[in-house]
C-alpha cells in the first residue's frame, strides 16, 4: 500500500483522514531524530568555535522578497500562501482574478534570502561583520524522489561584511571541520568563480545573457558534455560557440585543471576575456583560498579547482564551491559569494558569502553507516509492577539511575516480559532494571544476555 493509500477509518461519513504526511514530507522516527539532534549539536559547536552565532528567521517570507532574490530554478518551486480574510475577499470580488494577486507570502526555499532581509532590518543591532549560523526547515514544491524532499533542513553559515577571500577560506575550513567532527574524511572541495565562468562563455563566443548557458553547464553531471551541447543548440546558440565550450569541458574532465594554466589557455583565444582587473583579482583570490584551505586540511581532505562547477543560484557573484565524497554522486554541501543581494534590500552594498552543509544527505549517509550519536547516554528501562509498586518509590529509583549516567525510561511491566524486553532491545535500550520495591536495591541487567 502506498503512502497516499494509508487512511484512517471513515470519519462520520466524511472523507477518511489520511495517516500519511503530505507527499515529499516525512515523519522521523526516534533513531533518526536522535542522530539529527546530535549532528546539529556537533555542527553548532564547531561553528561557534569559529565565532559564528546562531540566529533564527521566520518560515514564511514576503513573496516579493522570495521572487526578487535571484533564486534560480527555485523561484518556480515556491509554496505560495493565500491572502487571508478581507484581503482575500477583496481579490475574489473582482470579475477577473489575477493569480499573482491571490498570494502575499511564501514558505522560504532557502535560508539566504531570509538572512539578507534579517541583516538589512537589524544591522544597527548586530556586530559587523556579521557571522551567522542558521539551521531550519525550507520548502520547495518539486517532484519528490529518493533523497529529495519538499520539506528539508538546511544548515548554513554566512559572513556579511568581509570583501576578501578570508570569508571563503574560513567558511570552507569551518565546514570541513564540522564534517570531520561528524566522522567524515577524505572528502573533496571543488571551487570555481562565477567571473571565470563568464569569461569562459565570452571566450567561446556566446551572445546574449550568460545565465542560460551557465544553467546548461550546471547539468553536466546529469547529462554529460553531449547533453549540454544538445541543450544549447536546441536553444539557438551557434555551433562554433558550442564546439569551443565542448572542448573546454572535455579538457577540464580529463584531469584536475590547474588554475593558472587554465586562465592562460583562455587568454590565447581572446585576451580581453580574462584580463579585466576584477577577473584578475578573482583568480588571485581563488589561488589564495586553495592554498589556505589546503594548508589547513592536514591531508584529511582536499580542495581542487573545477572550471565546470556552476551552482544553480543566480545570485552568486564570485567564488563558488561544493563538497563531494567518494562513492556518492551528489554533493554534501556548497555555497559561494553573493555580494549584490544585500544592496537590493537595504540600498547599502555589503559583501556576503555563505556555505550550506547538505544536512539531509549527511544524515542519510550516517543512517546508512549505522551511526549513533557519540554523546548519547546509555538507555535503561526501569520496569515496575503497577499493582504493587508505589509511584514515589519508582520515581526515586529512576532518579538514582539517572544520577549514575543512564537515560532512564519508566515502563509498567507487561504479562509477556520476554516480548517486552525484546522490544526494548530493538529500540536501542542496552540495560534494564526490574524494580522490586526497594530503591536501594536496584539490579542492573544487560539486555540480550541469555
Amino acid at each position: 500500500m502506498s503512502d497516499s493509500e494509508i487512511q484512517s477509518k471513515p470519519n462520520d461519513g466524511k472523507e477518511p483522514l489520511s495517516l500519511s504526511p503530505p507527499r515529499g514530507m516525512r515523519d522521523l522516527l526516534p533513531r533518526e531524530t536522535a542522530l539529527r539532534d546530535w549532528a546539529i549539536r556537533a555542527i553548532l559547536e564547531t561553528y561557534e568555535q569559529f565565532g559564528f552565532s546562531r540566529i533564527e528567521t521566520p518560515a514564511m517570507e514576503h513573496l516579493q522578497n522570495l521572487k526578487g532574490g535571484e533564486g534560480g530554478e527555485n523561484l518556480k518551486l515556491i509554496y505560495e500562501v493565500l491572502k487571508r480574510g478581507e484581503k482575500l475577499d477583496k481579490v475574489l470580488e473582482t470579475s477577473r482574478v489575477d493569480r499573482d494577486q491571490l498570494a502575499d507570502l511564501g514558505l522560504r526555499f532557502d535560508l539566504t534570502v531570509p538572512l539578507v532581509r534579517y541583516f538589512s532590518a537589524n544591522q544597527n543591532d548586530l556586530l559587523f561583520p556579521m557571522k551567522a549560523i542558521q539551521i531550519g526547515s525550507v520548502w520547495r514544491a518539486e517532484a519528490p524522489q529518493k533523497g529529495r524532499f519538499r520539506q528539508f533542513t538546511q544548515c548554513d553559515i554566512d559572513t556579511l561584511g568581509v570583501k576578501s577571500e578570508l570569508a571563503e577560506t574560513e567558511l570552507l575550513i569551518a565546514s570541513s571541520q564540522a564534517l570531520l567532527n561528524l566522522g567524515f574524511e577524505n572528502f573533496r572541495i571543488r571551487i570555481n568563480d562565477r567571473r571565470l565562468l563568464a569569461a569562459i562563455v565570452a571566450h567561446c563566443g556566446f551572445s546574449g545573457r550568460f545565465e542560460p548557458v551557465l544553467i546548461a553547464i550546471d547539468k553536466l553531471d546529469k547529462v554529460g558534455i553531449e547533453g549540454v551541447a544538445k541543450d544549447l543548440l536546441e536553444h539557438g546558440h551557434a555551433q562554433i560557440a558550442v564546439d569551443k565550450l565542448k572542448a573546454i569541458l572535455t579538457a577540464s574532465q580529463a584531469q584536475d585543471a590547474d588554475l593558472t594554466s587554465f586562465a592562460e589557455q583562455l587568454s590565447l583565444g581572446d585576451p580581453t576575456a580574462i584580463t579585466s582587473p576584477e577577473l584578475g583579482q578573482g583568480l588571485q583570490g581563488l589561488a589564495a583560498i586553495i592554498d589556505a584551505v589546503q594548508a589547513n586540511a592536514s591531508e584529511k581532505y582536499d580542495i581542487v579547482f573545477d572550471p565546470t562547477l556552476v551552482r544553480g543560484m543566480g545570485y552568486y557573484t564570485g567564488p563558488i564551491f561544493e563538497i563531494g565524497m567518494k562513492g556518492y554522486s551528489y554533493s554534501m554541501g556548497g555555497g559561494g559569494r553573493y555580494d549584490n543581494m544585500v544592496g537590493k534590500f537595504s540600498g547599502r552594498e555589503v559583501p556576503a558569502c555563505g556555505f550550506s552543509i547538505g544536512f539531509e544527505r549527511i544524515i542519510g549517509v550516517l543512517m546508512d553507516q549505522g551511526a549513533k550519536p557519540k554523546d548519547a547516554r546509555e538507555k535503561l528501562a526501569l520496569i515496575f509492577d503497577p499493582d504493587r509498586d508505589v509511584t514515589a518509590d519508582v520515581m526515586k529509583a529512576a532518579s538514582k539511575l539517572r544520577q549514575e549516567g543512564y537515560s532512564v525510561s519508566v515502563h509498567p511491566r507487561k504479562k509477556d516480559m520476554k516480548k517486552q524486553l525484546d522490544a526494548f532491545l530493538q529500540h536501542e535500550f542496552t540495560k534494564f532494571v526490574a524494580f522490586r520495591g526497594q530503591v536501594d536495591n536496584l539490579e542492573i541487567k544487560t539486555l540480550g544476555n541469555k
